[in-house]
């Protein structure tokens, strides 16, 4: 059976929503010397786009199969997760109550206000501040226990899960479709970080582009924490979609140091270059550091094949960070 076939019995309870072009970077190409393709994802049909909207498909379809009136999320003020669960819960007309931390302590008023926190609030979430997320999924049940709620969906953080994750074994299923036949993908470079994406990307690309190496680069943390996190997810997906053989797990780690939600100067760099070459906006927090990760790999490799790059959207962080208009030159 084709992981197509495997994956229909699942598209049934999928929103069935998202599909994003796969374009050629043509000045990056250029300069490189080599194929570099990106999957547009950062410009998914809701809420200013962004790749939860893959996962939201699934996740949000179970929740309305199970009769839930209230998504219960979360994340950083500033999440490209959040704001776009709060703006599918406002298409279904459910209600939306998030739990958010301030991960690096920001007191801007930018950060604590604008990018995707006004946009989260702009779609009518409730926003609930704790310390710190140091277990959400506990934390998320006992604010559902604390509100008295009986009609309550929980979307872990980021999507996360192994439901969420078949949105990117889809969007690999797109990308095997939408490639141009003499191009052959060496390495596919995304952001990893709650791990979905990256894991549903391994699971279908293994099937379908079986040379294709995934690469995560990590945004929060180092790869001998991160890979557990990824390997759980794929676990779990291929149990889902009855597959043995597991994908290797790949990670470059050195591009999202100081921490989570802070940037960083190559991150920064990244993103000046991708928006004066190709007119494409990063973020300061995932696809800048990713992008960063391709850049230096790009610099200092000598292969010459193709690559892409899955961008998992994010620029409403743009407007939240000081940094990114001080790095400006």
């Amino acid at each position: 059976m084709s992981l197509q076939q495997k994956l229909a019995h699942f598209a049934k309870v999928s929103l069935n929503k998202v599909s994003t072009p796969l374009e050629r970077l043509e000045n990056l190409s250029r300069v490189y010397g080599r194929e570099i393709y990106i999957k547009r994802d950062d410009i998914s049909s809701l809420a200013m786009g962004g790749n939860k909207l893959r996962k939201l498909e699934f996740l949000i379809a179970d929740a309305l199969e199970k009769k839930a009136k209230v998504i219960i999320t979360a994340g950083a003020i500033q999440s490209n997760h959040v704001r776009q669960t709060a703006a599918i819960a406002a298409m279904y007309g459910l209600r939306c109550i998030a739990l958010l931390e301030n991960p690096i302590q920001s007191e801007d008023t930018n950060f604590l206000h604008n990018g995707n926190k006004l946009l989260t609030d702009l779609f009518g979430t409730e926003s609930v501040m704790c310390e710190a997320l140091t277990d959400p999924q506990s934390q998320m049940e006992q604010l559902i226990e604390d509100l008295e709620l009986d009609d309550a969906y929980i979307v872990p953080v980021g999507g996360s899960n192994a439901l969420g994750a078949l949105g990117y074994v889809q969007c690999a299923i797109e990308i095997a479709q939408q490639k141009p036949l003499q191009v052959e993908f060496d390495k596919v470079v995304v952001a990893s970080g709650s791990a979905g994406t990256h894991a549903g990307l391994a699971i279908g690309l293994q099937e379908l582009l079986p040379h294709a190496q995934v690469i995560g680069v990590t945004v929060s943390r180092f790869k001998q924490d991160q890979a557990p996190k990824v390997e759980k997810i794929q676990r779990e997906l291929a149990e889902l979609l009855a597959i043995v053989k597991m994908p290797e797990i790949h990670l470059w780690d050195n591009f999202f140091e100081p921490e989570y939600g802070m940037p960083n100067r190559a991150g920064l760099n990244a993103i000046t270059l991708l928006a004066r070459s190709e007119g494409i906006l990063l973020d300061p927090v995932y696809t800048g550091k990713a992008m960063a990760g391709l850049i230096d790999y790009l610099e200092n490799s000598n292969e010459k094949t193709p690559v892409l790059f899955v961008h998992t959207g994010g620029s409403p962080a743009l407007f939240a960070y000081p940094e990114v208009s001080k790095s400006i030159i």
